[in-house]
């Protein structure tokens, strides 16, 4: 009789970090130690702490053990399996700001604790590759609700009751979206899951498909039927190869089990879905670009209307909605509308995965309740900014959002107060930036990114944000003048009046917040010729204080093109400025202060 499970992240995060060598060794001291048939190893998604990863759990001991090596594995086997002792230094824990105890409860750990999970409820849960497993979850039941007691215009109002909006960026409400491709004549009709997630830093959609595929296989089987269709794609990158098997593997299984394929359900609902990989090009998320992807042709969007509601993939009637969108829609029709709308702010409903990166103690997914604030993901759920460094600014929305300041921080997180704010929710990335970061240079690394990007089907995105990232990187080397700042605003504004996609328009949006925010830093640039925060090589200089040096030359040892000379133990060593090239080795390298970086 199995009385403990041990559940093994296997997302792409934990098997970078060998977590597929620890679940081989749980399989082979399990067996050794004669607990083959009390303990069951599970491979699962993604428990959002990546930050703590490798993560095994242990149920239903409700233990989390974080940064597991293979080496550890054998003591969590004999002591916390056979002898019933936790390894307490392995387990996940927090401290009571008030006592200063230790914190074991995993439902009281701060990251978990405002977390509200409901796409991502069964990431880390269950095997993502067993249909059993998801089944046991409840899974299907709302499709086999659907398909056998509501019509398709029961369950579209029922989601345009939940007040759910698509979680790709725009937010457009996802039941009126239905609704145009219901009204829409003819039998032939498409549904796509844009599984393109190409903003840096972003993980939400990935980590959902790794971690519970047959979640999003139901809730296109649910769309179909509300809209009419018989035959669905999920569009996803081809860099995500865990994502692409194991959502393989659930179509396959929902095959067997006659949960996708002819008459489901006995309703007379027939419908088939297959992935469609992508090449990795940011434009493709753009719903027109990922639809011509799909026919064999270049990703490049289209000017609308009409819009794939009306005129989609193959010329039909076509419903487009992220991964993100279609987690929710099962829940919505077992829990009712006003269940999901009872969540989040007026106009916001639900919930929203984002995946915390940048300078943050606890990066990872989370998943909150529309309404929380920034400052409370940040600091209460992220932990801060690590080494005690202050916080500078927090970037949402990817290359189409904007960098939001301290002043921001207690806005109630929703698409109108991201927008207004001088972001956008986006996807869902969200990048905290520290004092050592320099606001030029992040403005210009998303411009590079963009630029690398842009499909160049229109001239104010393709020539447009090619003259910005030009700017920019004249300002990072000290070559900017005064006058470039009006210039830069003056073309950020042409380019999202004329450009033809959604992501050329909001293209420009990381330069105008970071000129709005932080211009005293483009300012420092130009006049000055500094980087306030070291950061931007042509403006820096090293040198060596004589009075603080020891001699010891592991700064001469450190310098990869041996900019650094002296005599060890007899004369202060000296930077030849000639030959530095900025590296920073010898300010790493140097434990007595005396590296000065100006």
């Amino acid at each position: 009789m199995i009385r403990a499970n041990v559940l093994c992240c296997a997302g792409t995060g934990c098997t970078s970090s060998r977590s597929a060598e620890v679940y081989d060794s749980f399989v082979k001291y399990i067996e050794q130690y004669g607990l083959k048939d009390e303990i069951n190893v599970v491979k699962t998604g993604c428990f959002g702490l990546c930050q703590k990863g490798p993560i095994v759990a242990v149920y239903p001991d409700k233990v989390f053990y974080c940064h597991v090596q293979p080496e550890n594995v054998e003591r969590i086997v004999s002591e916390h399996l056979l002898k019933g002792r936790k390894v307490e230094e392995l387990e996940l824990s927090d401290e009571d700001l008030q006592t200063g105890e230790k914190i074991l409860d995993i439902d009281k750990i701060k990251f978990y604790e405002k977390q509200q999970r409901i796409a991502l409820r069964n990431c880390g849960k269950i095997n993502p590759e067993d249909i059993n497993e998801y089944i046991a979850m409840r899974g299907y039941e709302a499709l086999g609700t659907a398909l056998t007691s509501m019509t398709p215009q029961e369950v579209i109002d029922v989601i345009k009751a939940s007040g759910l909006r698509g979680r790709g960026g725009a937010g457009f409400p996802t039941g009126v979206k239905w609704q145009f491709q219901k009204d829409q004549p003819g039998d032939e009709k498409y549904v796509i899951c844009n599984a393109d997630e190409g903003d840096p830093g972003a993980f939400m959609d990935r980590s959902i498909l790794e971690g519970d595929p047959n979640a999003i296989i139901e809730g296109m089987a649910i769309m179909a039927y509300a809209v009419g269709a018989h035959q669905g794609y999920i569009y996803c990158r081809a860099e995500y190869p865990i994502a692409v098997k194991r959502l393989n593997i659930a179509i396959g299984q929902a095959k067997e089990l006659g949960l996708l394929g002819k008459n489901i359900f006995d309703s007379g609902f027939d419908f088939d879905l297959e992935v469609r990989l992508g090449a990795g090009a940011f434009v493709c998320g753009e719903e027109t670009a990922l639809i011509a992807s799909i026919e064999g042709k270049r990703g490049m969007p289209m000017p609308k209307p009409p819009f794939p509601a009306v005129s989609g993939v193959w010329g039909k009637p076509t419903s487009i909605n992220n991964v993100e969108t279609l987690a929710n829609v099962a829940q919505i029709v077992l829990n009712g509308a006003e269940w999901y709308s009872s969540i989040g702010t007026e106009t916001s409903k639900g919930t929203k995965v984002f995946a915390l990166g940048g300078k943050i103690k606890n990066t990872g997914l989370v998943e909150i309740p529309m309404g929380t604030t920034l400052r409370e993901i940040i600091y209460e759920i992220g932990g801060g900014c690590p080494n005690n460094k202050a916080f500078k600014a927090v970037q949402t929305g990817g290359p189409s959002g904007g960098c939001l300041t301290e002043a921001q921080l207690d806005t109630p997180i929703d698409y109108e107060n991201l927008v207004a704010a001088g972001s956008m929710m986006g996807s869902g990335g969200m990048i905290v930036l520290d004092e050592d970061n320099c606001m030029v240079d992040v403005a210009r690394f998303y411009l590079e990114f963009i630029v690398d990007e842009s499909c160049g089907k229109c001239t104010p995105c393709r020539v447009g944000t090619k003259r910005l990232l030009e700017m920019l990187t004249k300002i990072t080397k000290g070559e900017g003048t005064l006058e470039m700042l009006d210039e830069m605003e003056q073309l950020c504004y042409e380019i999202k009046d004329t450009a033809l996609c959604g992501l050329g328009q909001t293209a420009p949006n990381p330069v105008l917040s970071t000129l709005k925010y932080f211009r005293d830093e483009y300012i420092a640039h130009i006049v000055d010729k500094k980087c306030p925060a070291g950061v931007c090589k042509d403006l820096l200089s090293y040198s060596i204080d004589p009075e603080k040096c020891k001699k010891c030359s592991m700064c001469a040892k450190a310098c990869p093109v041996g900019a650094i000379s002296g005599v060890p133990g007899k004369e202060p060593f000296v930077i030849d400025p000639e030959k530095c090239i900025k590296c920073g080795s010898c300010l790493a390298t140097c434990r007595f202060g005396a590296v000065i970086r100006k």
